[in-house]
């Protein structure tokens, strides 16, 4: 929490036009978490953040307009449009309600988003186009400000040149033909988006009132407790798709008998860990190896000062030719190592 404080308010102060984080909900998708919690637990964690950053002393409006979040878009269009819309509302209540924020910057939620990539499957692989489509096209209707677009190929491998130049016609096609991204919030004024935005509105301020009442977010990561909402959830989805509950097409509905021919994979190079550490070991060997560890014992010492920004010693080290395995090792003896709470 500390690296993320201070680097907010290091860019605060002298990259003003820079995104100093993303507040991002792909890995709790990706864990297995439902929709609504991706939105909600994304932004206690964007809670968390400002708090700390208050605490320095720092303007709220002068950090919060340069916040970046990163959404994943699941399977159910009309439910992903929903999400998105809820929590560009709810941050703008939050900035606005709970830290007295006066900038409208600082209230508009920025995001990125990836089209998800657990839903890809490798059966009847080629119809994972069609899954990504969907997804970017429910992102776009939703308000985001960027895309990435998935390669069908990627319950494999990293996608190929072909998987890439699809994932990428797509974006393409939805900007360029559809003139979707011409309207502003073009399914405003829905009865179903409009009920189910306000529904997830409700859900995800519920959600954070709970948080709140129970000691907070850094309290209920000690305890678990997100860690086993998510892995409730995940469990209880894999089941359903197991028993048939929840389609998955090509996977348990419309399943092929025959074999499927192999499918290219982008090539692995072997080397490429040879060549990191080949040019790893070249920093090493041509740095100044005791100014190095002098500015090491500098960055310890301003970690130890929780009113000290730890940035400077750090771009320092950088410029230096520390490696992130130097900083992070000396970092690690100071504050010890983060053990995730066993979910039972």
């Amino acid at each position: 929490m500390r690296i993320v404080r201070d680097c907010i308010a290091y860019c605060a102060e002298h990259m003003r036009r820079y995104n100093p984080i993303n507040i991002s909900g792909y890995h709790i998708s990706e864990a297995g978490a439902s929709p609504l919690q991706e939105a909600a637990f994304t932004l206690a964690n964007g809670i968390v953040y400002v708090e700390e950053v208050l605490k320095t002393g720092m303007d709220v409006d002068a950090f919060a307009p340069r916040l970046a979040f990163y959404f994943v878009s699941q399977a159910d269009f009309f439910e992903e449009i929903a999400k998105f819309r809820a929590a560009r509302r709810c941050w703008a209540k939050i900035m606005k309600n709970r830290f007295g924020a006066k900038n409208p910057d600082s209230m508009r939620l920025r995001f990125h988003c990836q089209t998800a990539a657990a839903t890809l499957s490798a059966p009847q692989y080629q119809i994972n186009i069609v899954r990504t489509a969907l997804q970017a096209l429910s992102a776009v209707l939703g308000g985001c400000q960027s895309l990435h677009t998935n390669g069908y190929d990627e319950a494999f491998a990293i996608p190929t040149e072909d998987a890439m130049r699809m994932a990428l016609r797509t974006q393409q096609i939805i900007a360029d033909e559809t003139n979707v991204p011409n309207v502003i919030d073009p399914l405003g004024g829905s009865y179903y988006v409009e009920w189910l935005t306000s529904e997830y509105e409700k859900r995800i301020f519920a959600t954070l009132d709970y948080i709140d009442e129970n000691g907070g977010t850094i309290k209920l990561i000690e305890q678990g407790w997100f860690q086993k909402q998510i892995a409730d959830f995940a469990y209880e989805t894999a089941l359903r798709k197991e028993r048939g509950d929840k389609t998955v097409i090509g996977v348990n509905k419309f399943v092929l008998d025959e074999q499927e021919h192999a499918i290219e994979t982008h090539p692995y190079d072997l080397s490429t860990a040879e060549r990191q550490i080949a040019r790893t070991k070249r920093v090493r060997a041509t740095r100044d190896e005791a100014k190095v560890q002098r500015l090491l014992d500098a960055l310890v010492e301003t970690a130890k000062d929780e009113a000290v920004n730890i940035m400077p010693p750090t771009i320092a080290l950088v410029e230096n030719g520390a490696t992130m395995g130097d900083i992070v090792e000396r970092l690690k003896a100071l504050w010890g190592v983060y053990r995730e709470t066993p979910v039972f």
